[in-house]
């Protein structure tokens, strides 16, 4: 009788052979894709990243002087190096490109900041022909509208851009979001260093003015552009999941409302919150616990995926049973990697459950009919990798 998803969404694991799953003495042959607008894309967008960041590293080094932007960098390295551990134990189950999340921080930390360096700029020009410079109305016009919207626009356009060109590994809100905060840290590490370099100057040194700084931006809010920036990652995400490329732009100018209204409700604070500690720990900590529990069951949800999905292939014999309940819990990956760590095997088992997983998520972008037959050749290319996998872990003797 015909597995009914099979049936629905074609692929060579209809004719897989059991014995593999035992064995792992068959390679499964995978058409030959091309891959060479993908590289050409990268290759030029990483030209223009780091020309952009060149123009903001000049930029910060006239407005700071040498010595002051050096000791921001410490400063700044600080909480971008505590957020990207935060970043990594998002990303763990199933990991995104190196490639791509290095474009994604650089494009917060220059683009999106080159971006809004402009805006400012000319908003500032006109704010002067209107003789408006320093008042009270052109401060709050900067802070609460300007800010949240060019900035989470430029942020987000980043996201954007990762999701057209690297469509078959943007899986979901769990990839939205690593690629949301990867690119908001990014812009926050820039920021950090113009706002720690112009209290260093101030204070002539490390003072108190650099101190206050350091506590309200790298501990007490480092996550804040994160959070903002989520929003718009999970509507991509789901983007990913339900509509093309086009459709994704109405995805992402409708992620932009929430992350600009949080923005703006947490810069305007300073007109209206009496005591700032006290809105900090009342509103912003409650709203970051919450975020933490939605990326939580976000998390979870990959989860149950990756279970349901390596379930199908476990029908038709390219996993066992007890495999697929190893390689969808986190407690049973490391489990059986800390086996295989002590047999010697430990890389290509990691290996073999890094393939598993991005096989469990190809299946998914097959069954939703996403990407037609390059969805298909990703199938093939991974169970081809398996295959290869089993034969580098043959040698392994069972789990006990």
């Amino acid at each position: 009788m015909t597995d009914p998803v099979f049936e629905a969404a074609p692929s060579i694991a209809r004719n897989a052979d059991p014995v593999v799953a035992q064995e792992g003495d068959r390679a499964v042959t995978t058409p030959v894709r091309r891959k060479g607008s993908i590289i050409a894309l990268a290759a030029l967008g990483f030209a223009v990243l780091t020309l952009v960041m060149l123009l903001v590293a000049w930029y910060l080094l006239a407005v700071l002087g040498p010595t002051a932007l050096l000791v921001a960098l410490v400063l700044a390295a600080i909480p971008l190096v505590g957020v990207l551990f935060f970043i990594h134990w998002i990303d763990r189950w199933e990991p995104e490109p190196r490639g791509a999340l290095l474009f994604a921080l650089l494009w917060g930390a220059g683009a999106s900041v080159l971006i809004a360096l402009v805006f400012s700029g000319v908003t500032q020009h006109y704010e002067s022909l209107a003789g408006l410079t320093g008042s009270g109305v052109a401060t709050f016009f900067e802070t609460v509208v300007q800010a949240p919207v060019i900035e989470e626009f430029a942020k987000g356009l980043g996201i954007l851009l990762i999701l057209w060109v690297m469509r078959r590994t943007f899986d979901g809100p769990v990839d939205g979001v690593v690629y949301a905060a990867t690119i908001a840290i990014g812009f926050a590490f820039t920021e950090n260093l113009q706002y720690f370099g112009l209290a260093i100057n101030q204070d002539g040194g490390l003072g108190t003015d650099v101190a206050q700084t350091f506590l309200l931006r790298a501990i007490l809010s480092p996550f804040a552009h994160v959070m903002f920036t989520a929003c718009t990652g999970v509507l991509l995400g789901l983007a990913a999941r339900r509509t093309g490329r086009l459709g994704a732009i109405g995805y992402f100018l409708l992620g932009l409302v929430p992350a600009v209204l949080l923005h703006a409700f947490w810069n305007s604070a300073s007109y209206w919150a009496t005591d700032w500690f006290r809105y900090y720990f009342v509103v912003q900590v409650p709203l970051f616990v919450l975020a933490i529990a939605g990326i939580t069951r976000l998390r979870r949800h990959e989860q149950r995926l990756t279970h349901v999905r390596l379930s199908e292939y476990a029908a038709v014999g390219w996993f066992t049973e007890s495999e697929v309940n190893l390689l969808t819990t986190g407690a049973g990956r490391q489990r059986a990697i800390t086996w295989a760590t002590r047999q010697g095997l430990g890389r290509p088992y990691r290996r073999f459950v890094r393939d598993a997983t991005r096989l469990a998520f190809a299946r998914e972008r097959l069954v939703n009919g996403r990407e037609g037959i390059g969805a298909s050749l990703d199938e093939a290319a991974l169970l081809e990798a398996i295959g290869q996998d089993r034969r580098a872990l043959a040698a392994l003797p069972p789990l006990q």
